[in-house]
Order: C-alpha cells, then structure tokens, then sequence
C-alpha cells in the first residue's frame, strides 16, 4: 500500500542531480519500501537534469564566443554512480518483491488452516459427541482466531477475494450456530457494530478530504479493518454494510474522476508537446541559405525548447517517446547548422585566399611602377595606362568573390585600397596636363549634374530619355582629379537614385494600372486562371524577398567606413532598392487580385 509520504517522493520536484542520488541512495541501502513510480520518476529527473545542465554549457560555449563545431560534451562523473545505485535499488526491489510473494503464501497457508479449524469447529470434528458444549467451549478460541487472521498479513492477490468469502463465510455459520449466553452473544454484536459505524463515520469524513489520493489510500486501510471485525446482529449485517459500502463509492468515485482529469490533462501535455515537435521539425526541414536565416531560427528552436519545460508530463506511455521525437528534430537542426557554418568557414577561407592573392598582385604593380617613377624613369602614357587597367581588373575580380568575415574583410580591403591609391595618386602627380584635363572633366561632369539635379523637380514627357542622355555624355568624359572622386561619384549617384527612382514609381503606376486592366482578360478565362495568377505572382514574390535578404545580409558585413568609394557596395544598395520596389508593386497586384 502507497501512503501518502511514498505519493510526495513520487511526485517530488529535484533542484540538483545530486538530491536524485541521494534519495536513490536511501532507496537502495534503506529499509522503507521501494516503488516503481518513484524509480522512474528519479530516473527521468536526473536525465532532464543532466541534458538540461549539457545543453546550458553548450549554449555558454557558443555565446561566448566558442565554435560550435569544436563543442564536445564532457563526460558526467555522477552518471555511472547513478547507474549503479538505479541498479541496486532495482535489485532489492526485485528481491524484496520475492520475498513478500513468500510471505504472502505462508500468510494465505495460515489463513487457511484457521478456517479449516473453524470449519472443524462448526461441524464437531474436534470433539466424539459434537454436541452443543463443544462449540461453546471453542468461542474464546475463535476469538483468538480472529485476532491472529488480523495478525496476519497480506495474501496473494489472486487468492483474497475468495479467502475473504470462505472467512466471512465459516465466521457467520460459526456465530449463527453458536449456543451461548445472550447477553454475551449480543454485546459481541454491539461492539462490532460499534466499531463498523466508527468505520462508516471514518469513511464519510474522507469525502471532504483535500488530498484525493490519500483519501483512497485511507479508505483501503478502512476496508481492511471492516473485513477483520467480527459479524454485527442478522437483521443489521445488510444496512451497516451498505453505509459503508455507499460511502466507499462517494470516495471512490472522486479517486477516478482525479485520474481520469489527470489523464486528460496529460493527453493535452502530449498535444502541445506533439504540436512543438511538428514546429521543430518543420523549422529542421527549411531550406535556410543565410547565417541571419539560421540563427533567427535558432532562437525560435530555443523558444519552442523553453516552451516545452513549462508543459507537464505526457502520458507514461508516451513521454518517454514523445521526449526522444523532440530531441532528435532539435539536433538534426543544429547539426544541419553546424554544418551550414562549416562550409561557410571553408568558403570564407577560400575567399580570404583569393582576396590575399588579389592585394599581393595589386601591391607588386603599385610598387614595380612607383618604383620606377621615383627613380627619375620616364614612364610612357602606355605603361601607365596598362598598370591602371590591371588593377581596374583587379577590381573587377574582388568584386566577383564572396564574402569574407568582417575584421578580416576590412583589412584586407584597407590593403588593397591603400596599393592602388599608391598608384592613382603616382600616376596623377605624374603629368600635369592630364591633371587639367581632369579638372576641365570635373568641370563638365559637375555641370551635368546640376542639370541631372535640375530634372528632379521638373516635369519632363519622357524624363528616362533625358536622364539617359545625361548618363551618356556624363560616361564619355574621362577621368576627374583623384582627389574629387569619391564625392563627385556620391553626388551623381545619389541624384540618378532620386531621378530612377521618380521614373520607377511612374513606371510602377503605369504597370499596375497595366496589370489591372489585364485581370479583366484574365478573369474572362475563370476563377482557375486568377488563382494561378495570383499562386505565380506570390511565388516571385517570395523569391524576390529571399533575394533581398540575401543582399542585406551580405551588406552587413561590411561597415559604413569600409564603403567609401566602393562602387560595388552602392550597386548593391541600388539593387536592394529596386529589389524593394519590385516586392512593393508585387504585393500591389496581389492585393489587386484579392
């Protein structure tokens, strides 16, 4: 029988592994008696307690800073301790099992041999004359009887029910056949009855008892005590039972209604358990490209991970299962990110490689033709000009490699930035008349963009005619003073940015007025073809946003210093901004359509 102190340890929540030891100590070398729930559930809370304690130093590891391809798990010095202390409580358990089985036999031959006896009693086996006297003369020792049956303990499950009757059975012919005193016979009753009322009255009190379980437990030990007190008057047996019996109901059916809400409310832990599984798998199964995509992920994986620490246990049946299906969606994603990582680090290494390459080939320019200049030689035009069309070309192919990580990046990019601003700056020192061609150049190009400047608050008919016109003549002027660069190159981008982007908006009018206008056709051919329209433009939709994020990731990078006169960062800004208007008239015609 489960008291109520053995329903605290099973439900009894662990701060630390070393409290599931300790108790698992006490259950294996102690004397008090071990129940399976209770195993389990010190089996279960070490684990959660010991992956809990692993996934906390895995998270630490890579917050702070650790690569979580080198991550490895350290062995836990208390695991096999456990182990062996779950054995050895397992083992006693068995063994003390076996020997209560034993007990119980013994238990049910002693009860046994007290009914034959009373059967003996009652048919006068005991005595030649089997008279009257002879069932009288035994009444004390029936009595005895009774309180040694008391005395002895449980029988085998199988066997009580059937014991009891048989007990019962023999008790009641004996008092019935008893010839006795009537005054003695009659206080026997009474005090029976006394004590089955105190019993019904004990038995009606556990209805208002908080603790339901323990309030079943209790009425076990009532029932127990009923069975071992002696019959009450005849005409009594039926009513004083049936109280009993009717408060037993009352107590019972309480006890079934807490299981069966216990139940219920662990079906319910398995559904939202089962629903955070279908999450984490789904997530595992996405097809992420960039490092925000997998670690916007990750964080959503640990939250679903906190979530689940808040639900209870799911059904015993299946929280073991339901536990494993979570673990391995959890890990087959952050094995799938560790090895997304992986490939990043080889691609930005053979990147850094190429880059490398690149700054040493641009150094060995600047510095073999500065070299020359300074030494007094006489440059031709040509030889300038081929140096400058290599490192253009080299220019051309950093741009062409992928990203590398941020500190390296830039250091890398200061490098290569600081040879060919050895050379352009040689070169432009190196004749004076090409530097008044220059500025003659910037003169012009300054001029074109005041009148670019000038378009953006004009109305023009066909303002991408004039733009482009502009563009042209502003393409075939040649180089300006190194010096005037950068800002003259910011200053006609930034106004071709504003005019494209005035052009983009009236051409995105133009183009969704267009695009209604067509429905019309296409709403002619049914509701089938608008559907598939309308699946068409969200799937280009939903390419164009992972296209976008593909670019903002990569410009994060790189920081605002590493950006100026980088033309490939603002072509990329350009190409995000285009990007934007595209999904804006995208989701446009889609709230058209709908």
């Amino acid at each position: 029988m489960i008291d109520s102190q053995t329903e605290a340890q099973e439900k009894r929540l662990y701060a630390t592994k070393e409290e599931v030891i300790e108790r698992m100590k006490q259950l294996a070398h102690g004397e008090e008696d071990i129940q399976r729930a209770e195993l389990e559930h010190l089996k279960t809370a070490y684990y959660y307690l010991l992956n809990a304690e692993r996934d906390a130093a895995q998270k630490a590891y890579i917050d702070g800073g650790g690569d979580p391809m080198q991550y490895v798990a350290q062995p836990e010095p208390t695991e096999e301790e456990f182990k062996a202390e779950y054995q050895a409580a397992k083992e006693k358990k068995r063994e003390r099992e076996q020997a209560m089985e034993q007990e119980r036999k013994q238990n049910l031959s002693k009860k046994q041999e007290i009914i034959e006896k009373i059967k003996g009693f009652i048919n006068g086996n005991d005595n030649d004359n089997g008279n009257e006297t002879s069932v009288i003369d035994h009444y004390q020792e029936v009595k005895a009887m009774q309180e040694q049956w008391k005395e002895i303990g449980a029988v085998p499950a199988e066997n009580a029910t059937e014991l009891w009757h048989s007990y019962k059975l023999v008790l009641e012919q004996y008092y019935d056949l008893l010839k006795m005193n009537f005054e003695a016979r009659e206080y026997d009753f009474k005090k029976n009855l006394e004590a089955k009322t105190a019993l019904c009255e004990a038995a009606e009190k556990l209805a208002e008892e908080e603790d339901v379980v323990s309030a079943f437990h209790q009425l076990q030990e009532l029932h127990n005590q009923f069975r071992e007190i002696g019959p009450v008057a005849k005409e009594l047996r039926e009513e004083i039972w049936t109280r009993f019996k009717q408060a037993s109901t009352v107590v019972n059916k309480r006890h079934a209604d807490h299981f069966e809400a216990l139940h219920k409310q662990e079906e319910e832990n398995l559904e939202k358990k089962s629903q955070l599984c279908e999450k984490v798998e789904m997530i595992a199964t996405d097809a992420l490209k960039t490092a925000a995509e997998w670690e916007e992920k990750a964080k959503e994986i640990i939250g679903i991970q906190a979530e689940w620490k808040t639900i209870g246990f799911a059904p015993k049946a299946m929280n073991v299962k339901i536990f494993e299906r979570f673990r391995t969606a959890c890990d087959q994603f952050f094995t799938a990110k560790n090895e997304f990582y992986q490939r990043m680090k080889e691609t930005y290494a053979e990147n850094i490689s190429k880059k490398e390459e690149i700054v040493k080939k641009a150094q060995e320019l600047a510095e073999s033709i500065v070299t020359e200049s300074a030494e007094g030689a006489t440059l031709a035009r040509q030889e300038w000009k081929a140096t400058a069309e290599k490192l253009i070309q080299l220019q051309k192919d950093w741009k062409e490699i992928g990203i590398t990580p941020r500190k390296v990046g830039e250091q890398l990019w200061t490098d290569f930035r600081a040879a060919c601003d050895k050379f352009f700056e040689a070169r432009n020192a190196s004749g004076s008349t090409e530097r008044a061609q220059q500025k003659e150049n910037l003169e012009k190009k300054q001029g074109i963009v005041e009148k670019l400047k000038a378009l953006v608050e004009a109305e023009v008919e066909d303002l991408n005619a004039e733009v482009q016109a502009l563009t042209e003549e502003y393409n075939q002027i040649g180089h300006v003073p190194f010096k005037d660069k950068d800002q003259l190159f910011r200053e006609y981008h930034d106004t071709l940015d504003i005019l494209y982007k005035k052009i983009r908006q009236s051409r995105t009018g133009r183009r969704l007025n267009a695009f209604k206008d067509s429905l019309k056709e296409v709403s002619k051919r049914g509701e089938n073809a608008l559907e598939t329209e309308k699946q068409k433009l969200q799937r280009r939709y939903n390419e164009m946003k992972q296209e976008l994020e593909t670019y903002e990731n990569n410009l994060l990078f790189l920081t605002s210093s590493s950006k100026k006169g980088n033309s490939l960062i603002d072509e990329m800004n350009r190409k995000v901004e285009k990007l934007r208007e595209e999904l804006n008239l995208t989701k446009e015609k889609i709230k058209a359509m709908e």
